[in-house]
């Protein structure tokens, strides 16, 4: 027993008899097992009991053992001056002043059904992945489970893109420029390439972002890759860079992008001439991406995004590679950047500006195919497989924020499994 999953259930009801009684057998009747609080005090408020005839309204605390009111110095605390009802698992010590008070203490022990203890038990141990994969069933998965993680994760997402609003003065352009550049980095080089791109006044990208060869060479210098030019073009980058460090005063930063556990189409050098394309192809981005209505409208802004021809027979400065072909961004590629960055986007826009374009966000969720990872594979084991993106962010999100985290009593599915076991 842990005092988390007591107040678990003590705050669902999850007892096999109804019959209390406090610890000197007067017949208690909880009227309203309060409100669960999750901050500092007590742990249920604005309760109601009736005892010995009388109705009582406050907080009640619940602890493993009587003994812990003491240890936890609740006694000089005066969040605590309000308890009408001590709930423990164990009895194991009178408390004087509860005496004095004629504040009751009711013990939980003969009322939960020992079978729940040796669910909860098992599920806390260490398990190949899910701690309730032995019992779960699908139909233990409440309908709209996939609609409320992926809401929860945009609502996370959301925090974190209006901090950056804030810190850039609510330029949803340059906040965008700065996520985007994440994710072209991919997993390896996505923290470099946001500094990358939060190292540039946005207004420098708004200025030079109708020649390509220009923001390829801005990208590119910030990358370390121009000092010692290996070819013409990487002559001419390096002149451009140059040029454009002293024109707008930039500082003299390098990052050095890394090319290890890559495959040569993820390369930072591709990745970068990819994202200069993107930004010197549509000189309205943002607004074609928060205007898009649709699925097919959204793909059709990536689709023919490329790097330029130096790249076509390059992965690397001056090293030709047997392969002649256009560096396009793939399919693929342009699902990842609509999961990560454009519709979490769009959600934060249009929540300020247009709320009733959230369905249409969810139907782009619903139209992109189920992602493919180790996590996915082991939810398809037990049944759960995905149809579309938006259930599989759901899973991806529900391992990480309740499985991994054996928060099995704030998850909807362990609540049911645990309540009918």
């Amino acid at each position: 027993m842990t005092e988390k999953l007591l107040q678990y259930l003590w705050n669902f009801k999850v007892f096999k008899n109804f019959d209390f009684k406090d610890i000197e057998g007067n017949p208690v009747e909880i009227l309203d097992s309060g409100q669960w609080n999750t901050n500092a005090g007590p742990d249920f408020l604005t309760a109601k009991i009736r005892i010995k005839g009388i109705i009582l309204a406050g907080n009640i605390e619940l602890h493993l053992k009587s003994s812990d009111w003491i240890f936890h110095n609740h006694s000089q605390d005066p969040n605590y001056q309000n308890i009408i009802l001590h709930v423990v698992y164990h009895h194991d010590v009178e408390i004087p002043e509860f005496n004095l008070s004629q504040i009751p203490t009711l013990e939980l022990k003969n009322h939960i059904d020992e079978n729940k203890l040796e669910s909860y038990k098992y599920w806390t141990e260490e398990h190949q992945f899910i701690s309730c994969e032995k019992i779960f069933t699908i139909d233990k998965v409440p309908s709209n489970f996939h609609e409320k993680n992926l809401l929860k994760k945009l609502n996370e997402k959301t925090t974190q893109l209006e901090n950056s609003l804030q810190q850039y003065k609510n330029d949803f352009e340059a906040v965008l420029f700065h996520n985007l550049a994440y994710s072209f980095g991919l997993k390896v080089n996505a923290s470099l390439f946001r500094l990358i791109a939060e190292s540039i006044d946005f207004k420098v990208i708004n200025k030079i972002r109708q020649n390509h060869m220009q923001l390829e060479a801005l990208l590119f210098g910030l990358s370390g890759w121009l000092e010692n030019p290996v070819d013409e073009q990487t002559q001419l980058w390096k002149k451009e860079f140059e040029f454009i460090k002293i024109k707008f005063n930039l500082p003299d930063l390098q990052f050095h992008p890394k090319f290890l556990r890559l495959r040569p189409p993820n390369f930072p050098t591709i990745r970068l001439s990819q994202l200069a394309h993107l930004y010197s192809s549509h000189q309205n981005l943002f607004s074609k991406l928060v205007l898009a209505n649709d699925f097919t409208e959204l793909m059709n802004i990536f689709k023919d995004i490329h790097a330029s021809e130096y790249w076509n027979t390059r992965f690397t400065f001056g090293k030709i590679s047997e392969v002649d072909q256009t560096k396009t961004i793939s399919r693929e590629f342009i699902e990842l950047l609509l999961l990560n960055t454009i519709l979490p986007v769009k959600y934060v826009y249009h929540q300020y500006h247009n709320e009733d374009v959230m369905d249409a966000i969810l139907q782009v969720y619903r139209e992109l195919p189920p992602e493919k990872n180790t996590v996915i594979n082991q939810w398809k084991k037990l049944g759960m497989i995905p149809q579309n993106a938006l259930e599989s962010q759901s899973l991806i999100y529900h391992n990480k924020n309740y499985c991994e985290q054996k928060n099995c009593l704030n998850c909807d599915i362990g609540f049911r499994l645990l309540k009918e076991k």
